[in-house]
């Protein structure tokens, strides 16, 4: 009996100190319900912050439960970044990426991209375990924003990503993904709670493989393009030659055409990128846009000439091939593919000069005898 008693005045001593634990545990508000995305993808964001990780997430729309939460996403009728308030559903909000001074975009935010202006930075050089204003801080903030957080926006916000009806049906992407997990019409006895634990590990981790795919394959394919642009006059003196580094595979065209706009580069005109393929060596002409393949700043000469026909025409070892188009040729060696894009140039503007002399020629008026 004494034991007993003992046990049990014990017992309610550590759930007395674990309601007190409870009691004084800072919260992270957000309406009770059916969920979205957006909230669930915000309270994920919060929580990878250590300022947030250790509070509950608790779902309610009473006002005053609400009201001692340390801060709150989704609901309340507030967006107050100094009150930790945020709030996008009242009327007279609207408020974008760019309005908030962040990002040239200008969707409207829902919850998520809120709390991603306001907190995704710091997530980001965390992950990265660098200073919130390093660089590649940044440019991830904003491919981030680009690629992922801001179709969360748009379709919490009803913004369709095309005019008039859809030509087929979409599974509704991450958004669609994570309302599946609301509880069904049919379904008994479901924690909606731990539902909503479910969906948050779903965006959440989308979100987080999104970064980690921006970091481990998207940038270091960045860096590959940015030093090939940066070392171009190294490779052929007219700057209109890069060369890959790295053999195999490197996705450069989506990063060549973003660095040149960055650095300004469209009046340098480069023309050719050479790149190892196997044992053999590439050279490609630039497309004239990133969507375009056989449509380019200066096809190859050579087109269709394959092995001996190829190294005999243009003079250089080593040929492999010419696509009939001009789109791209190959060579067995790095030298030898540079060196077909150096003649390339050198042959037209040899043809851009005997163009300029013929034109200038009929434009000379017609003696006339007396």
């Amino acid at each position: 009996t004494i034991l007993r008693g003992l046990t049990t005045r014990f017992s309610l001593r550590s759930l007395n100190r674990s309601f007190a634990v409870m009691a004084e545990m800072k919260k992270i508000g957000t309406h009770s319900g059916k969920f979205h995305c957006d909230e669930a993808f915000a309270c994920y964001m919060l929580k990878q912050l250590p300022e947030f990780e250790n509070h509950q997430i608790v779902r309610s729309r009473d006002e005053k439960v609400l009201a001692e939460c340390d801060i709150v996403v989704d609901v309340g009728g507030v967006f107050d970044a100094a009150s930790r308030r945020f709030d996008h559903h009242q009327k007279e909000f609207q408020e974008t990426m760019s309005t908030l001074g962040h990002l040239p975009f200008h969707t409207r935010l829902s919850s998520a991209g809120l709390v991603y202006a306001h907190y995704g930075k710091q997530i980001i050089a965390n992950y990265l375990k660098k200073p919130i204003d390093d660089k590649l801080v940044s440019l991830f903030f904003h491919r981030l924003y680009s690629v992922y957080v801001e179709q969360v926006d748009a379709v919490d916000n009803g913004i369709s990503a095309y005019e008039g009806l859809p030509k087929y049906h979409t599974s509704g992407g991450i958004s669609g993904r994570v309302g599946h997990l609301n509880p069904h019409w049919n379904e008994k006895d479901v924690d909606a709670d731990e539902r909503f634990g479910q969906a948050m590990n779903l965006v959440g981790g989308d979100f987080m493989e999104n970064l980690r795919y921006l970091y481990q394959v998207w940038w270091p394919a960045r860096e590959i393009v940015e030093k090939a642009i940066d070392s171009r006059t190294e490779t052929d003196s007219s700057g209109r030659v890069i060369v890959l580094r790295s053999n195999g595979g490197v996705p450069w065209k989506e990063h060549f055409f973003d660095l040149e706009d960055e650095l300004g580069l469209s009046s340098a005109n480069i023309t050719y990128i050479v790149f190892g393929e196997g044992n053999d060596w590439r050279v490609q002409a630039i497309p004239n846009t990133r969507l375009s393949s056989f449509d380019n700043r200066q096809p190859l000469p050579w087109k269709g000439l394959r092995d001996d026909a190829l190294s005999t025409e243009s003079g250089i070892e080593g040929g492999v091939f010419v696509h009939v188009t001009g789109f791209i040729g190959g060579n067995r060696s790095k030298e030898g593919a540079i060196a077909m894009a150096s003649k390339a140039i050198q042959l037209g503007n040899q043809d851009a000069e005997t163009e300029v002399k013929k034109m200038k020629l009929e434009e000379q008026p017609t003696s006339v005898q007396a």
